[in-house]
Parts: structure tokens; C-alpha cells; sequence
């Protein structure tokens, strides 16, 4: 894999911001056809944190604290680069370095079994997104049960 970035809005270059912003409005937007206010106040709070390949926003994804939990969100990968264990690695890459902590996403249904290859669980109902059948996940730090 590409070497691994990790900003905060702040941190980002102008061009690492709109290489971002572009894949997201890419894939999200145009590939899935949803239109949805990708830009949400979530990337510039604090605790928000941008994670993407370092070579020309390949792939990325967005963490940040929620109550005592990690979420993830807007896992995507660049058309061209799929296939190659991108997205896969920066999720393996974010969970190293919080092996002791709770992940919780909201993952599109239909890739709910590639999650489950990182330890997440469906943990709800499913339910629409922005008209895109979605799953609760939440994947426990190492010895812990499903109760938390």
C-alpha cells in the first residue's frame, strides 16, 4: 500500500482537500447516484481525523470520537484503484492504532460482509441513507463480548 496519510482539516493541503473531496462527490455522488450534503460539519471538528493513501487520494476515510466509540465513514476507493486492498488497509491501519477502543459505521448493506472481515458486526436493523440500504456494525476491541 501507499504510504498513509492522517490530517486533520486544518493539517490538509488545498490539493489533498479537493483530491478528497472529489473522490467522495466520485463515488458517492455521481458513481451511486445520491445526492446528499457530503460536506457535513463533520470534517472539521476537532476530533475528526482524514485518512487516505498518500499518493494521489487513492482511498479514504474519515474517523472521529462519538461518545466512547471510534465511527468510520466515507470509506471509498478511486475506481481505478479497486481491487487492491486500499480501503481495507487504511481500516486495518485506523484499528492498530486503537486496538482498545470500539468501532462503530454505518456500512452500505451489501458491503456489510466485506466489514465483517475486520471484526465488525451488524449490530441493528437495516436502514435507508439518503436512499441506500445501510447496517449498524460495531466491532469490539480484542476479549471484549458483544454486550461491551
Amino acid at each position: 500500500m501507499d504510504v498513509v496519510c492522517q490530517r486533520t482539516l486544518d493539517e490538509l493541503s488545498p490539493g489533498e482537500l479537493h483530491a478528497i473531496y472529489r473522490l467522495r462527490c466520485d463515488v458517492f455522488v455521481v458513481e451511486q447516484e445520491c445526492a446528499y450534503p457530503d460536506v457535513d460539519g463533520i470534517d472539521a471538528l476537532p476530533g475528526t481525523r482524514h485518512v487516505f493513501t498518500g499518493d494521489g487520494v487513492l482511498a479514504y476515510l474519515r474517523w472521529f470520537p462519538e461518545g466512547n466509540s471510534i465511527r468510520i465513514g466515507r470509506v471509498c476507493t478511486r475506481e481505478r484503484a479497486r481491487g487492491q486492498g486500499l480501503a481495507g488497509g487504511l481500516i486495518r491501519w485506523v484499528i492498530a492504532g486503537h486496538q482498545d477502543r470500539t468501532f462503530v459505521l454505518s456500512a452500505q448493506s451489501h458491503l456489510a460482509d466485506w466489514y465483517g472481515t475486520f471484526g465488525f458486526v451488524r449490530s441493528g436493523e437495516e436502514f435507508l441513507e439518503d436512499g441506500i440500504p445501510h447496517v449498524p456494525m460495531t466491532r469490539q476491541p480484542p476479549g471484549v463480548g458483544p454486550g461491551g
